[in-house]
This record gives structure tokens, C-alpha cells and sequence, in this order.
């Protein structure tokens, strides 16, 4: 009998499902045991193989450098004489951890509030928006409609947080004056405290109160730190002149911090956003001398951000010491005497441009500045009253027509090129050339006076300066001759005299030298070449001048001036000067392309200009106690200073460059009064400056002596300032 066939066929079915479903499971089930099996020797591998590294990792994520400040280094005069100091003063800061929350500083800021009294005058409108979303965030985004936030949201290649600023920009538009004057007193104590604890770094303390901190501040904020998390009591470092010379400098105070121009450049270096920077002249010069090395400390956390332990790995060190080249005395006596003339000359008719006067006094061998003297006028704006401010950075930041004080370089320019030489004797007499206005000196205009090169300094001859423009060019003088320019007489002279200094940087070691302004020259300039000739066409700083004469003094080398003289370790005990670091001794930039005979030959000259009898400083000088030489200058100029409305006035600026001893000079100087008069009378103050300054140099070398006063490089006594007088680093202007 025969099988029906359907059964069959289904039992075989399913035994082939059967089969089927056994053979995937086995295949799972094998995988499965193939995943666990790389995941356990992954671990193992993690744990055993790799397990320091992660550590090592996980310590390095966890230890956090906090930079803390240290005091600036201090200034001293070339005596030892403090000139900047710093000042301890009580501050109160706050730390912000990577786990802190808005709500938790606001928390501690209107705790804050109740201990200290913190000044709003710095809360800006945008800080008063911030807070009141703050604290009414609902209202405040509600302001913005969902369909606004929608359609800024679509917008083509939008960003999350730009789509967040665009909202966060209506919503501040659309908050009104009168919610903003919701804010009490108290709201905004509250928030000027709140917007320098946001204002920092986490982990970095940022000062929240440092200026006026009261005793009773300090105590009750220090005996509730424990309430307080991220709130510290500390001191803080303020900045103090000793003098109101204006190349000292200025730094920042924390509540400005880092300028906004210079702040990648700081912080790329590890300053905090507070910290006091050099803001001009010395203290922006040296800044990375002066700011000293923070203390490091590692904020050891835990997983939840918070700080467990602190660990300094180093202790930080007060910025370097710097003693200047300046004698203190010496400067205060020359600002006294600059000033008096000053006001001499302001209080005579004819003085209504004039503002500003000038004295640089410099060791020509050494380039040391020894005075930098600038005084200025200027109205008080709260009394209206004139009064006579610092302006000893115009020394090498403003440039002058300088007269007659440029004559040696004249003349050595002269020898140089091999248009004259000592021996050369020369008319003066009024020159007349074609289509030009007559030239001449001011005690000639009639005659010829035969003179060498002597009497030409002796006499201030400007027509002797004239005919040596005239033979460099390659024409001598005839009368009424056309002058006919050759395109590198201006080149020529003009690269002579920045032998001297004259019209060049002279290198000082402060920022924003001016090297002064040069007139146009070329072919059709012919006579301005006579005009450059005694110094009444380029104009030169009174630096510049000063390094000019110093280069003749010394013999013919060019020395770059400086106004720090050494850098030191901080002083240990107080007592005296810290360990040297490094003495900033004479950089030679160029010799000047003359013979010592012709530099010999011109210091004769110019010796004849204070003693001979026909000298036009012999007056003042004539009589000193010590040998000296130098050469008075005159400049006409045409006005174009401060004063728009007197623009193209004609006045006269009056110059004065020398140096003593004649034998072995210690010093050089230049005086520069821009402006004194818009009449012709016969004007000595720069001449009286340059004689009282010089007598006071004697005159206090004279005291040092006497009272074993020192320049030493090895031990070096700390000495008090000359005068009570200390401008906080907020009164600085």
C-alpha cells in the first residue's frame, strides 16, 4: 500500500527549519562569544597594557595652572634714588570653578553685597540688560515671539549660537527704560560685583574690589570665606611714582587690565585679563622686565569640577629692578629753571604761540641721559588757568626747526665732501641771487667781512653757511647767479648730518621717537638748500640735537642715548640695591666721516662762540667756572603748532647746543624754545637755560663728592625719592 505523499513532505520541511534555525543560532551565539571575547581583551588591554597612560591623562585634565600676581620692578635714579615704587594695598578676588553655576555666583555676589561697598560707576547699559534677563529670564524671552525665533532659524547657514546672538540681541533692543530703572541701588552693587566675577577665567582669580579696600571690608570678608566659595583675601601691588616726569611711564589698572589692541599679544604670554601691563614710555618699554614671573599653582579637582587640594609648583618672583641713567636732583633742578624761563618769556608781548620749552642733557661718551626736560602749558579745563605740566616726552616725540645750532655740522658736512676745509676763508656779505630774496647774517647786511671758519661759529655767519651749501653743490657764489640745484646736494647733506643724528632716530630706548620732518627737495628748491644749511628747513628733536653735539664732543662717534642704565634683581633687604643683572654700557651707531683735525678745528669754533669777543653766548658764558663751548641758534619759522588760528604766523624758535668740560666733556645739551616770539626782539633764555643747567651740574657733582654720593655697580644703597610728592597709578595721566 502506498504512502500518501503530503506527509512525507512536510515532516521534511521541518526538519530542514529545524536544522536551519540551529545553525544560526550556533552562528550568533559563536559571534556573540567572538564580541565579548574582544571586548574583554580590549579592557584588558586598556587596564594592564595602557592603564598608567590613562592615568597619567586623567591627572594632566585635572591639574589646572592658576597665575597669581607679584609686585612690578621697582625704578631707580643712576644715585639709587627710588622713583617707582609699588604699594601694598588689601584686594579681594574671586575664583570661578568649571562647575560653578550663574545661579551660584549670583548667589555669592549679593552675599558679597552685604560685606563691601563696591563702586557702580563702571556698570554699562549692556551689563544693566545682561542682569535684568538674569534675573526676569522668562520676560525676557518672551519678548521674542516664536515666530521670530523661527524665522531667524532658518536663515541660509545660521549657527546655533549665531541664531542665540541674533535672539539675544532683539531681546536687549526690546527691553525698556523703565524695566531698566527697575534696578535698585542695591540690584546694581549686586551686579558690579557679578560682572568682574564673570569677567575672569575659571580658575584664574580675578579682583573684584582692590582700590579702597577698608579694614573692616577685609576682616568681614575674611572671616566668612568659608560661606564665600572662590572668594579670597589677598594683597594686591599698586603702582606709585615718586616724580611726575612723564617718561616713567604709566601702567593699566586692573580695572582696565590688558588694553583691548594689546590683549591676544598678552595673553598669549599668560597674563590674566586684569593684570597691569606698561602702558607708555619706560613701564611699555620694559614691561616684560618689569612684570616678573607669576606664582604657578595647580588646582587639584575631582570629577564634579571642584577643587580638592592646591599644590604651588612655583613660588613667582617681583619683576627686575631697573636703575636709570636719570639724576633725579638734576632733573628736578633743570624743570625748575626750564619752567621759570618759561613763564619769563610767556609774560613779555609777542609770546601768545608759545607753549613749550625744552633741555636734554646726555654724557657724550656714554649716551646716559642725565635730564630729559620737557615743560608745557596748558589750560586746566576745571579752572580755566593756565599751568605748566610735564612734557618731557616732547623731547624726542616733537621736532623744531633748530637755526644756527646745526652750523658745525655745516661745516664739518663741508669738510666731508671736500667743499672747504679749515683753512677756507670765505666773504660775508649779502648774497644776491637770481629771482631770490636777498640772503644774510643778521650783523651784516651791507658790508664783506672776510672770516674763516672760526669766526663764522663765533659769529653765527650765515652767509659762510650759504656759500658751503653753494660750493657742495658744485656753483660758487657770484652775484645774481641763477642757483641750478644738482639732484644730490639735498641727499648729500642731508646723509651728513644723520651722521650727526640729525633727522634720524637716534635710537633711544623708548617707544615712539620722531626722526622729524624734511622739506621737499629737488631742482627747483635751490634756495631751501641755503635754508637747510643753518638749520632753518628739517626739523630735529631736541634729542636729536643733543646727540648731534655729543657726537663732536666725544670726538666724532655717534652714541646711542639710553635711559636705563641697569637691570637688577629685586632688593633683598631694602637696604640696598639687588644683585646686577646686566649694564647697559655705550653703543657706538657710526663715526662721522671727519678728520680729528676738523673735529678739533669746529670744538675751537664753538669755544669762541662762549668766550670769544665777539661770542654770541659769550654774555652768559664768558665768566663760567668751567671751560665749555657750544652754538646759540635763531630759527625764523612759519607756525603750525597747537593753536589752529595762528596757523602761518611768523615766529622765532630759539635753540642752544654745548658741552663741559671743553677738555674732556662729562656732558652735552640742547635747549629748544619753539615759538618764544612772534617779534624781533633779542630773545637769551635759551642761552640762560643752558648756563644755569650746566652751573647745576657742577654744582651737584660738587655735593656728591662731598657727601660720598655713588654710582656703583656692585653695592649700590637705596636712597629715599627727593621729594614727599606720590602719584597713584589712577591719578596718572
Amino acid at each position: 500500500m502506498r504512502k500518501a505523499p503530503g506527509k512525507n513532505r512536510a515532516t521534511s520541511v521541518k526538519a530542514k527549519h529545524h536544522s536551519n534555525l540551529t545553525f544560526r543560532m550556533n552562528v550568533l551565539f559563536f559571534a556573540i562569544f567572538i564580541l565579548f571575547s574582544m571586548l574583554i581583551f580590549r579592557l584588558g588591554y586598556m587596564q594592564i597594557v595602557k592603564g598608567e597612560d590613562y592615568v597619567r591623562v586623567l591627572e594632566r585634565t585635572e591639574e589646572v595652572p592658576v597665575n597669581t600676581s607679584v609686585p612690578r620692578g621697582r625704578m631707580y635714579d643712576r644715585n639709587g634714588r627710588i622713583l617707582v615704587d609699588n604699594q601694598p594695598e588689601n584686594a579681594i578676588t574671586y575664583t570661578k570653578m568649571q562647575s560653578t553655576t550663574t545661579e551660584e555666583m549670583l548667589d555669592i555676589a549679593q552675599k558679597l553685597a552685604q560685606l563691601i561697598e563696591q563702586p557702580t560707576n563702571r556698570v554699562t547699559l549692556r551689563d544693566k540688560q545682561d542682569f535684568w534677563i538674569l534675573k526676569n529670564h522668562d520676560a525676557a524671552y518672551a519678548k521674542v515671539t516664536e515666530a521670530e525665533k523661527k524665522k531667524i532659524g532658518a536663515q541660509e547657514n545660521i549657527t546655533t549660537s549665531e541664531t542665540n546672538a541674533q535672539i539675544d540681541k532683539l531681546v536687549r533692543e526690546r527691553i525698556t527704560h523703565e524695566e531698566i530703572t527697575q534696578l535698585t541701588e542695591a540690584d546694581l552693587e549686586v551686579l558690579a560685583i557679578y560682572r568682574e566675577m564673570v569677567s575672569g577665567y575659571n580658575l584664574s582669580p580675578q579682583i573684584i574690589k582692590s582700590e579702597n579696600v577698608s579694614a573692616d571690608e577685609f576682616a568681614r570678608v575674611s572671616e566668612r570665606l568659608s560661606e564665600l566659595p572662590g572668594v579670597n583675601t589677598t594683597t594686591d601691588w599698586k603702582r606709585v611714582k615718586l616724580s611726575s616726569l612723564g617718561i616713567l611711564g604709566r601702567t593699566t589698572v586692573p580695572t582696565k587690565g590688558i588694553p583691548k589692541e594689546n590683549l591676544n599679544y598678552y595673553l598669549a604670554r599668560d597674563y590674566s585679563r586684569n593684570d597691569r601691563v606698561g602702558e607708555s614710555y619706560i613701564e611699555a618699554q620694559y614691561e616684560e622686565l618689569l612684570q616678573g614671573q607669576k606664582a604657578v599653582v595647580k588646582n587639584i579637582t575631582n570629577k564634579k569640577g571642584q577643587v580638592v587640594d592646591t599644590v604651588t609648583t612655583y613660588e613667582g618672583e617681583p619683576g627686575k629692578d631697573l636703575v636709570l641713567t636719570l639724576d633725579s636732583e638734576l632733573q628736578a633742578e633743570t624743570e625748575k629753571i626750564v619752567e621759570e624761563e618759561l613763564l619769563k618769556l610767556k609774560a613779555r608781548s609777542g609770546s601768545q604761540l608759545l607753549d613749550r620749552a625744552f633741555l636734554v642733557m646726555m654724557n657724550p661718551n656714554t649716551g646716559d641721559v642725565l635730564s630729559m626736560t620737557g615743560k608745557k602749558i596748558e589750560k586746566n579745563p576745571e579752572t580755566g588757568k593756565n599751568e605748566v605740566v610735564d612734557f618731557s616726552y616732547g623731547t624726542f616725540t616733537t621736532a623744531y626747526e633748530s637755526g644756527s645750532a646745526v652750523k658745525a655740522a655745516t661745516l664739518l658736512t663741508g669738510y666731508q665732501l671736500g667743499a672747504i676745509t679749515p683753512n677756507t676763508v670765505l666773504g660775508d656779505e649779502p648774497i644776491h641771487l637770481l629771482n631770490t630774496p636777498v640772503k644774510q647774517s643778521i650783523f651784516n647786511h651791507g658790508g664783506y667781512i672776510s672770516m674763516d671758519g672760526l669766526s663764522a661759529l663765533e659769529r653765527s655767519s650765515n652767509v659762510y653757511m650759504f656759500k658751503t651749501a653753494l660750493l657742495i653743490n658744485g656753483t660758487p657764489y657770484s652775484y645774481k647767479m641763477p642757483l641750478r640745484l644738482k639732484d644730490d646736494t639735498f641727499p648729500k647733506m642731508r646723509n651728513s648730518y644723520a651722521q650727526f643724528g640729525l633727522g634720524v632716530n637716534t635710537g633711544i630706548d623708548l617707544p615712539n621717537e620722531f626722526s622729524g620732518v624734511q622739506g621737499p627737495s629737488g631742482p627747483t628748491y635751490g634756495g631751501k638748500v641755503l635754508d637747510l644749511a643753518i638749520g632753518q628747513y628739517d626739523t630735529y628733536t631736541p634729542l636729536q640735537l643733543a646727540q648731534y653735539i655729543s657726537t663732536i664732543a666725544n670726538g666724532g662717534y655717534r652714541i646711542q642715548p639710553h635711559v636705563v642704565k641697569e637691570v637688577r634683581e629685586p632688593s633683598k633687604d631694602g637696604q640696598q640695591l639687588g644683585q646686577l643683572v646686566t649694564e647697559i654700557g655705550p653703543t657706538v651707531l657710526n663715526q662721522i666721516d671727519n678728520t680729528p683735525e676738523e673735529i678739533d678745528y669746529v670744538k675751537r669754533g664753538l669755544r669762541r662762540v662762549y668766550t670769544g669777543s665777539k661770542g654770541t653766548a659769550r654774555h652768559e658764558f664768558a665768566n663760567a667756572p668751567y671751560t665749555a663751548a657750544g652754538k646759540t641758534g635763531t630759527a625764523e619759522v612759519v607756525y603750525f603748532g597747537p593753536l589752529k588760528e595762528y596757523y602761518g604766523t611768523e615766529a622765532l624758535t630759539l635753540t642752544h647746543v654745548g658741552f663741559a668740560p671743553y677738555e674732556n666733556p662729562e656732558i652735552a645739551y640742547a635747549v629748544v624754545i619753539p615759538w618764544a616770539t612772534t617779534t624781533r626782539g633779542h630773545l637769551t633764555n635759551n642761552n640762560v637755560i643752558a648756563r644755569r643747567s650746566v652751573d647745576k651740574y657742577f654744582e651737584l657733582k660738587a655735593k656728591y663728592e662731598t657727601e660720598k654720593v655713588t654710582e656703583s655697580n656692585v653695592k649700590q644703597p637705596i636712597l629715599p625719592a627727593i621729594t614727599k610728592e606720590k602719584i597713584g597709578e589712577d591719578e596718572q595721566k
